[in-house]
């Protein structure tokens, strides 16, 4: 067994100073095909998806990958095949699933924001539930569902004012956020949807955030929502699924998060001590699945040197790599190649003309021109949310599988960018 080359990402390994993905070496990905290089291993995604499912041993469940977190067709058919459903948060993202093979009854809807059309193409396709957030969201989705003869199953998704201990623009269940339904409010939501034609009440949600590091965000939320689940009951209002959302976190740069597999052993002992064992389970890791199974390749251009500080001028930039300019995040960055040099150290940007076009602070590295490096953990929230700011095309992405790689997205090009944009007579 090699070992890892971080925590986490035990599929990508230095061996005789190469770095690896799986069995393929990321310098011959990146000469055949160019970088900013996006690689991820199969396996990596199948093997955190394993350990959701031991948790889930024995339960009726559905493990649904929130594909906000990488919806590229690639990533997305290694779930499908695997038996995922899948959390949409928009039209697009469900034609995404589709297209990746994923059965619309698999399909939970989610998001703040859910148009007429996304609710009809969702309706016609048969989805499987609509997370609503808001009461005045039950009122569009009856007026829908009616106006095409169909009943939408609904599930609400209540906020239970739980702090998850992470980035305020990923903490999702506190007062005062912009998603779900608050806990004090839930029950009249509930009695709203019955009330209403079109709608059929299919179960409970709760997200309360991204890259959760403990338990007891998960324990508190967990709580209260068993208690609003006996709540809603006694008044006559059936739950048949209880869906907990996703959120647990990676290891980024030391973090410690407990595994699926335990985390969901101590969840189900409170969960069958309370009496609630043999509903439909419903869980949404994104980040958790996909996260630390992608790593990002990208040339150095330039070393320039300062008197204040140095920096390591990459090809990579914001626009590909987001997370550090909107989360201030990190990214473990390591050398692709063994280089003799001493190490130096560096601050690593991009090419982006943005002052917040960095990558990495003060890291210490031995590089020249010309050489490769592995920024890690980059398979979530990366790709999904890359842009092209100063009309800089997308990267390519690579799925590696043992020792076969497949390239599941071609660079994008200028003439892509622009196929769509018309000059004015």
């Amino acid at each position: 067994m090699i070992p890892p080359l971080l925590p986490g990402q035990p599929h990508f390994a230095l061996r005789n100073g190469e770095l690896f993905a799986e069995n393929v070496p990321l310098s011959a990905l990146a000469r055949e095909h160019g970088t900013p290089l996006f690689v991820y291993s199969k396996r990596s995604m199948l093997e955190a998806l394993a350990a959701y499912q031991r948790g889930f041993a024995g339960r009726n469940a559905r493990i649904c990958y929130a594909m906000k977190a990488n919806s590229s067709l690639g990533v997305l058919q290694v779930f499908a095949q695997a038996g995922c459903g899948f959390d949409i948060v928009s039209g697009g993202e469900l034609e995404r699933a589709l297209a990746a093979g994923a059965l619309a009854g698999d399909i939970i809807f989610s998001g703040v924001g859910k148009t007429r059309r996304e609710m009809q193409r969702a309706l016609q396709v048969g989805i499987g539930c609509f997370n609503v957030e808001s009461e005045a969201e039950l009122e569009v989705l009856s007026e829908v569902a009616v106006a095409l003869g169909q009943t939408a199953p609904v599930s609400i998704r209540v906020n239970p004012d739980v702090d998850p201990k992470t980035h305020p623009y990923i903490s999702t269940g506190l007062k005062g956020s912009k998603f779900g339904i608050p806990h004090e409010r839930a029950l009249q939501a509930y009695r709203r949807a019955v009330a209403l034609p079109g709608l059929r009440v299919a179960g409970i949600d709760c997200h309360i955030g991204s890259q959760i590091t403990t338990e007891e965000p998960y324990l508190d939320a967990m709580d209260r929502v068993l208690d609003l689940v006996e709540v809603v009951e006694a008044a006559g209002i059936a739950l048949p699924h209880i869906d907990f959302g996703g959120g647990l976190g990676i290891n980024y740069n030391g973090e410690e998060p407990p595994g699926a597999d335990a985390l969901w052993v101590d969840l189900f002992a409170k969960i069958d001590a309370r009496g609630f064992g043999d509903r439909l389970f419903m869980i949404e890791p994104g980040r958790s699945l996909v996260g630390n199974a992608g790593v990002c390749v990208t040339e150095v251009l330039y070393l320039k040197l300062e008197d204040q500080k140095n920096f390591c001028v990459i090809d990579a930039a914001m626009n590909d790599l987001p997370r550090p300019a909107m989360y201030q995040a990190y990214h473990a960055i390591v050398p692709v190649q063994h280089c003799s040099d001493p190490a130096s150290r560096y601050d690593v940007v991009g090419p982006v003309c943005e002052s917040g076009d960095w990558i990495g602070h003060d890291r210490m590295l031995a590089v020249r021109p010309g050489d490769l490096l592995a920024v890690m953990s980059a398979g979530a929230y990366c790709m999904s949310m890359a842009s092209n700011y100063n009309t800089r095309g997308r990267a390519a992405e690579i799925l590696v599988d043992g020792s076969s790689f497949h390239l599941i997205r071609e660079r994008e090009t200028a003439a892509d960018q622009m196929r769509s944009e018309r000059l004015v007579p």
